[in-house]
């Protein structure tokens, strides 16, 4: 006998639900994300459509015709899960392809520049626009509260990016062990379309769950959206002479010097069957990468590698991984990452803590070369190069940008 509660439920009092056990402490719910709360998902396919077997060698993108799944979320960075998705600001893009070697993750924003360099001023980036503690207000703009205007005008490295998000852009509608430095953009095949201010604000009272709801039903009616993936490609040693520090995110790469090529098509073709269980714990992390991709030095990258983990498992738990969206379609064997809360697969059962054990012999997979890489491991390695000084460099773009470089 257990005298734990049975509740009749409210829409039908003949039905009756036993809640736990003497145990149960309750309903927990999964907590929202700190940013990127509010966002709409699906599933997809990448095709690569073009050779790039002289740049890099994971299996996802040689040989043309290879088709991989992709996972694919968009959402706005800032508000919470409730609010309207057409308010101004930057939207992140968080990828996930299934590869037979892994997951490759992709974190991507829609804006082609970011607001800091600095690793340390992440956290504070991402709570200068959250909602006041005191007063729980939030302009709806999402653009002028006094915490927003205050951080930006002490940091104006964010300029660039500054001018980007209040443009239109703001409301969107290999194996021979040479490496090189790459910069992945996926841009849309259906053209680009943007909202006034005024069209925004109306949107946001009359239907806060228009870009949701626009792209489900595309995919409902068989209009599947698509994108090309691109790269620009710089050789290190140009990197170690160019005009700037190429790993400045506040920065691009100027396409007259280092031109898009196309890699592959990108598209989206199946809408989640659970948005729960599909999109919402769903985990992207930029340390999650196939053979023969490699992080490079940018210090905001490097922070971003551990910054999305750690947010995976606070939200999600230690095994986050083993949930349905997140688990590699691969054989992935890792015996030092087992226990914690909700192991639900065989968790290794007996075999031993670590590799490379007589008990249990592991062929490990093929070393990719990467020969060129140590050679340039003492420049690219001082990856907290970067100060809070703004020099005439910050605004190059920018004002190039205001003379009509869009």
């Amino acid at each position: 006998m257990t005298n734990a509660p049975n509740l009749t439920l409210a829409e039908d009092p003949t039905a009756v639900r036993h809640f736990g056990g003497q145990s149960n402490k309750g309903l927990i719910l999964l907590q929202d994300r700190v940013v990127q709360a509010k966002a709409v998902g699906a599933f997809g396919n990448f095709e690569v459509t073009h050779d790039v077997s002289d740049l890099t060698s994971p299996a996802f993108l040689n040989g043309i015709g290879k088709m991989s799944r992709v996972l694919l979320r968009v959402s706005t960075v800032g508000p919470e899960k409730g609010s309207a998705d057409s308010v101004r600001d930057v939207r992140g893009w968080g990828m996930k392809i299934y590869t037979e070697q892994g997951n490759q993750d992709f974190a991507f924003n829609n804006t082609p520049v970011f607001f800091v360099r600095e690793p340390i001023k992440f956290q504070s980036l991402n709570r200068s626009h959250k909602r006041h503690p005191r007063t729980n207000l939030q302009d709806a703009t999402m653009v002028s509260t006094l915490t927003w205007r205050r951080f930006r005008n002490k940091n104006q490295e964010w300029i660039h990016a500054l001018m980007q998000l209040f443009s239109d852009r703001g409301t969107p509608a290999s194996e021979d062990g040479n490496f090189k430095y790459v910069k992945f953009h996926f841009k849309t095949n259906q053209g680009i379309k943007n909202l006034s201010n005024q069209e925004a604000v109306k949107l946001a009272g009359e239907n806060p769950d228009h870009h949701v709801e626009d792209l489900f039903n595309a995919i409902e009616r068989r209009d599947f959206p698509s994108g090309t993936l691109y790269v620009q490609v710089m050789e290190p040693a140009d990197a170690q002479v160019y005009r700037w520090n190429i790993f400045d995110m506040t920065k691009v790469w100027p396409q007259a010097d280092y031109p898009l090529q196309p890699v592959g098509r990108l598209a989206l073709n199946e809408n989640p069957s659970n948005y729960f269980r599909d999109i919402e714990q769903a985990a992207f992390s930029l340390s999650t990468v196939a053979p023969g991709i490699m992080p490079s030095a940018d210090p905001m990258l490097q922070a971003r590698m551990f910054a999305y983990l750690d947010a995976a498992r606070y939200r999600l738990g230690v095994n986050y991984q083993q949930l349905p969206s997140n688990v590699p379609t691969s054989e992935v064997y890792s015996p030092y990452q087992r226990d914690g809360l909700m192991a639900f697969k065989t968790n290794y059962g007996g075999d031993p803590i670590y590799v490379r054990s007589t008990l249990k012999p592991v062929l490990l997979r093929e070393k990719i070369e990467a020969k060129a890489q140590f050679q340039h491991e003492k420049w690219v390695g001082e990856v907290c190069d970067f100060t809070s000084e703004v020099t005439d460099d910050d605004f190059v773009q920018v004002r190039a940008l205001w003379g009509g470089a869009w």
